[in-house]
C-alpha cells in the first residue's frame, strides 16, 4: 500500500482489493443451484423472481419502485414483472431464511468439510463481521435492511452475511457516485462493460433486461460526453473518469477498512483471495458470466 496522504479518507486505498478478494464468496448466491431450489419451493417462478425477491427480502415486501431505485443498473420493466406479484406468493421473512439456507448448503459444497471447520475460515469470519461495525446506514436503503437481519451462527455464514453486510454498504455508495456523475443505471452497466471489467455484456444485458437499441442509445449517450469512441471503446476521457468513479466509490466504502486497520485489512483480503479461489475453481460461476476469466486480485 502507498504512503496514506492528509487528504484522503483513511481506508480509502483498502477499500477495493479488499472489496474483491471477498466478493465471489457473496455473489456465488445469484449462481447457485441451491438457491433456485431453496426459492423454487416457496414458489418463486423464473431467475428474475428469485434474484429480486432474494436481494430485495431484507428490505421487507417493498415495491418495483424501490427495487428499481437500489438495483440501479436493471431496466424497471424487467423489475415490475415480478414484483411486487413475489409477495403475494411468499413473504420477505420466508426468502430470507431460504437464502441463509442455500448459503450453507453452498459453501459447504464449494469449501468442502475441511475449510469449513478452519481456523482460518472463523478468523476471516471475525474480522470480517468487526470491519462491519463501522458501516452506517444514512442514505444507504438496501445495506440498512441487510444489516436488521440477524447474525448467524456458523463462521461460514457470518463470514457470509458480512460480506453481504459490506458489499451492499460499497454498492449503496456507489450509487450516490453514480448520481453525482450524471450517469443512468444503464449508461453505467454501458461504461463497466467498455472498460472489459464485471460481468461479460451478453450476460449483463439479458440479465438485466435491456434491448439492443436502449443500449446503443446509452452507447450515443456517453460518446456525446467525450466518454465513448464511435466503436464504443472507453476514451482516453472515460478511463479517467470510470476510474475517478471508483476512487470516490472506494472512498465511502472505507471506513470498516479504517475501523479494521490495514494489518487486520490485509489479512481478511489474504484470506479472502484464498477462499474466494476456492470457490471458483469448484465452479461457482457459469462460463460466460464475466468479460475476462474472474480471479481473485
Amino acid at each position: 500500500m502507498t504512503e496514506q496522504h492528509a487528504d484522503v479518507t483513511p481506508g480509502t486505498e483498502l477499500a477495493r482489493p479488499c472489496h474483491r478478494s471477498l466478493e465471489p464468496l457473496h455473489s456465488l448466491i445469484y449462481f447457485s443451484p441451491e438457491a433456485e431450489e431453496e426459492f423454487g419451493a416457496l414458489g418463486l417462478d423464473g431467475t428474475r423472481m428469485r434474484y429480486f425477491a432474494g436481494r430485495a427480502a431484507p428490505m421487507g415486501a417493498v415495491g418495483a419502485g424501490v427495487v428499481a431505485a437500489t438495483f440501479y443498473n436493471f431496466n424497471p420493466r424487467v423489475i415490475a414483472e415480478v414484483i411486487p406479484h413475489a409477495w403475494t406468493i411468499t413473504t420477505p421473512e420466508a426468502v430470507v431464511a431460504a437464502r441463509f439456507r442455500a448459503a450453507d448448503t453452498a459453501l459447504r459444497k464449494l469449501l468442502g468439510p475441511e475449510t469449513i471447520v478452519s481456523e482460518e475460515l472463523a478468523e476471516a469470519a471475525a474480522l470480517a463481521r468487526r470491519a462491519t461495525e463501522a458501516c452506517r446506514p444514512e442514505a444507504r436503503p438496501l445495506y440498512a435492511g441487510h444489516a436488521d437481519l440477524e447474525w448467524p451462527d456458523e463462521p461460514h455464514l457470518v463470514l457470509w452475511h458480512a460480506q453481504s453486510l459490506l458489499r451492499e454498504h460499497r454498492g449503496d455508495g456507489h450509487l450516490m457516485v453514480l448520481q453525482a456523475a450524471g450517469l443512468t443505471g444503464l449508461q453505467a452497466l454501458v461504461l463497466q462493460s467498455a472498460s472489459g471489467e464485471g460481468l461479460a455484456r451478453q450476460f449483463s444485458q439479458a440479465s438485466r433486461g435491456w434491448s439492443d437499441e436502449e443500449w446503443a442509445q446509452a452507447q450515443r449517450e456517453l460518446a456525446d460526453r467525450g466518454l465513448l469512441d464511435a466503436d464504443g471503446e472507453l476514451t482516453e476521457r472515460g478511463v479517467a473518469f470510470r476510474e475517478d468513479v471508483e476512487q470516490r466509490t472506494d472512498a465511502l466504502a472505507a471506513a470498516p477498512w479504517a475501523h479494521l486497520g490495514a494489518e487486520n485489512a490485509q489479512r481478511l483480503a489474504g484470506y479472502g483471495k484464498k477462499l474466494s479461489t476456492q470457490v471458483l475453481k469448484a465452479g461457482a460461476f457459469p462460463k460466460g458470466t464475466f468479460a475476462r476469466e474472474k480471479r481473485v486480485e
